[in-house]
C-alpha cells in the first residue's frame, strides 16, 4: 500500500572520522535537506531521523548508523515501521561509475555494484526503489577502491560537489512532492 509519507536515506558510514569523504556524500545530502526544512535528528533504531513536512506532506530523513556496506537492515527497518511500500523512499549514493558531479536518478534498477545498494536490494528483497547517484569519480589504482570513497573531496572536487549537493536536495524534495518520474525529468544532470 502507497503512503503519502516519504523517506529519504542518505547512505554513508557514522563517525567524525568518515565527515566529508566521498562516501558519505548521501549524508550531506540529508543534512542539506534537514538544514533547508530545519529539522534535526534523533537516533530511532538502527538509524538518526528526522521528521517533518515539506509543502504539506510527511517527510523522514534518514542516516542509518549501521556502515555503508550494512545500510539494508537499516533501511528495512524504517520501510517496515513506517509501512511504506519500497517506491515510497529515495535512496541518495555515491556512485564511482560517474565523473565528479554527475546525478543519475532513476526509478529503479540495478545497483551498479555499489554494496550498500546491494545490502537494501537483499534487505528488501528488490531494486524497485528510487534512487539518486551521485558521481565522485574513480581516479585510484588497482586495490584502492576503498581507500579513494574514504578519502576527502580535493579542493577542485569540493568546487563541483557542493553545488551539486544543493541540486540533490532539491531533487529530493521534489520526490516528496512531485514524484520520482517529474523529478527525474527536472533534475538528472
Amino acid at each position: 500500500m502507497a503512503s503519502s509519507k516519504r523517506i529519504i536515506i542518505g547512505l554513508g558510514n557514522p563517525g567524525a572520522e568518515y565527515e566529508g569523504t566521498r562516501h558519505n556524500v548521501g549524508f550531506e545530502v540529508i543534512d542539506a535537506i534537514a538544514d533547508r526544512v530545519n529539522e534535526s535528528f534523533k537516533t530511532n533504531g538502527q538509524s538518526k531521523i528526522a521528521w517533518g513536512k515539506w509543502r504539506g506532506r510527511p517527510l523522514g530523513l534518514a542516516k542509518p548508523q549501521t556502515f555503508m556496506n550494512r545500510s539494508g537492515l537499516a533501511v528495512e527497518e524504517l520501510v517496515r515501521k513506517n509501512n511504506l511500500d519500497a517506491q515510497d523512499i529515495l535512496v541518495v549514493v555515491d556512485d564511482i561509475h560517474l565523473p565528479p558531479g554527475k546525478v543519475r536518478i532513476r526509478q529503479k534498477g540495478g545497483t551498479g555494484g555499489h554494496n550498500g545498494l546491494e545490502d537494501i536490494a537483499d534487505w528488501l528483497d528488490s531494486n524497485n526503489f528510487p534512487r539518486i547517484r551521485i558521481g565522485i569519480g574513480n581516479d585510484f589504482g588497482r586495490g584502492q577502491q576503498a581507500d579513494y570513497v574514504l578519502s576527502r573531496f580535493p579542493e577542485d572536487e569540493r568546487k563541483i560537489i557542493d553545488p551539486v549537493i544543493s541540486h540533490v536536495r532539491d531533487a529530493a524534495l521534489s520526490f516528496v512532492t512531485d514524484g520520482i518520474v517529474t523529478t527525474m525529468n527536472r533534475f538528472n544532470l
